[in-house]
């Protein structure tokens, strides 16, 4: 058999490391639910003038054709009309689509939750995938959504993140579009974009290159530069954000409004997830989008990994010729997270495999019985599966061991559903029946740890 070259940017991890992604799916996906979110699944292909319905985008998109397709099928067609699928490369582009799709059976505000797999053609590196997991949270208001919104689905991620098993906790930091570009128009300046764009460099090139590239590309003074950098070097919470600002000597009912809000969302947050969420008011990305509330959230101690969830406010999601409609979203990059979880043994299950009890064989003549055994546990919500040879005792034992499975089931000579049942972790052994042997709570599950 020639030797298999693996594919970068599209893991498959080992049964350990997919318990801890599947973990992280299922807290993202019970917390949502708990807030009331309904989930939803998109197709994976969109056409391609939707998914470049904004002109150029950033994003490589991979594009779908079939090996049997009629000539020119997938091809631009005579008038024109680009007939092309891709691979969507995130989940707000279909959300668009289904929410116009959809828009006379859904009830708005529309809170939803998406778990799905995304495609982009990036070079891979660490914690960047060609394919991978994203978890999308969004309420959709039609023509109007209550500024409260946007503290509601930053509450709902802090609590998912709470639960998750994060080394060292996160840090929500959050800024607010209407601010900075009340504080840009108070200095003086009108390209926001231009502005945005060169204060979102300062953590790779430093305050002194972007104050210069202020000057060359934004049309900046030296003052007024100076302003920008002190603006985005500001930190603070709900109390201190207003003198904070106040501090830079500019003022307008726009910049007071705008604290406000951004006040508002820190102050909600955090009475449901103390201390983890503050203005920052570096965070430039994505507010060329976003129209009002932005989020960056960041694990403690891995910095480097940059966020693992953002997102914000945008006055148009889509829009047709009776309605708009506006919404608040934050998404986490999970196969991003769950790499970083998984390579660096931040979190570990608790064994390799679902099963808590192996049934063992005295002999293939007995196999029927184990069997019965472990279709009596199961029946009981114990999951258990039968050893696959009747080799001797001290085989199948490892057998147990190896995959981390802590009981093994030794059935009686008498038959019937009783036996001996060992813990091989501590060499206690007990008689029991297997219709009403309780498992311990911990081993019912795999659960998840956090690495010491």
């Amino acid at each position: 058999m020639a030797k298999i070259t693996p594919l970068s940017g599209f893991p498959e991890w080992l049964p350990a490391d997919r318990l801890v992604e599947q973990h992280v799916i299922d807290v993202f996906r019970e917390v949502a639910e708990l807030h009331g979110f309904a989930n939803i699944e998109t197709r994976a292909v969109e056409p391609m003038k939707q998914l470049l319905r904004k002109g150029e985008i950033d994003k490589e998109v991979y594009v779908v054709s079939r090996l049997h397709a009629e000539d020119g099928e997938d091809a631009p067609a005579a008038d024109g009309e680009d007939r092309r699928l891709g691979l969507h490369f995130d989940l707000t582009v279909p959300l668009a689509r289904y929410v116009l799709e959809n828009q006379g059976r859904l009830e708005f505000p529309f809170r939803r939750y998406q778990v799905q797999k995304v495609w982009r053609g990036e070079r891979p590196q660490d914690g960047r995938f060609r394919e991978f997991y994203q978890a999308d949270l969004d309420i959709i208001g039609q023509n109007a959504l209550p500024a409260h919104m946007d503290a509601d689905v930053a509450i709902v991620m802090a609590d998912i993140l709470r639960r998750l098993p994060l080394p060292g906790g996160f840090r929500m930091a959050v800024n607010n579009r209407k601010l900075s570009e009340a504080v840009f128009t108070a200095l003086g300046l009108t390209d926001t974009p231009a502005v945005l764009r060169e204060l979102d460099k300062i953590a790779k090139i430093g305050p002194e290159e972007v104050r210069r590239q202020l000057m060359e590309k934004a049309g900046a003074t030296g003052e007024q530069a100076d302003g920008c950098l002190a603006f985005a070097q500001i930190r603070a919470g709900a109390d201190d954000l207003a003198d904070r600002i106040a501090a830079l000597g500019l003022s307008s009912d726009d910049i007071d409004a705008a604290v406000e809000e951004l006040a508002y969302v820190i102050r909600t947050v955090d009475a449901s997830a103390p201390g983890v969420c503050e203005a920052d008011l570096s965070i430039a990305r994505g507010l060329d989008y976003y129209t009002g509330t932005v989020v960056e959230t960041f694990v403690e101690g891995h910095e480097d990994l940059g966020s693992i969830c953002s997102g914000g406010r945008y006055d148009t999601l889509a829009a047709d010729r009776r309605f708009t409609y506006p919404g608040v979203g934050l998404s986490i990059g999970l196969s991003r997270l769950v790499s970083r979880l998984v390579t660096r043994q931040a979190a570990v299950p608790t064994r390799s495999v679902p099963t808590a009890v192996l049934v063992i064989v005295e002999s293939e003549q007995e196999r029927l019985r184990s069997t019965e055994i472990a279709r009596e546990l199961r029946e009981r919500g114990i999951a258990a599966e039968v050893s696959p040879t009747s080799a001797k005792f001290g085989k199948q034992i490892r057998y147990a061991d190896r995959r981390g499975i802590p009981f093994v089931w030794f059935p009686s000579e008498d038959g019937g559903t009783t036996g001996d049942v060992k813990d091989i972790r501590s060499g206690e052994q007990v008689q029991a029946d297997a219709r009403t042997w309780e498992i311990p709570a911990e081993d019912a599950r795999v659960r998840i740890t956090t690495a010491e």
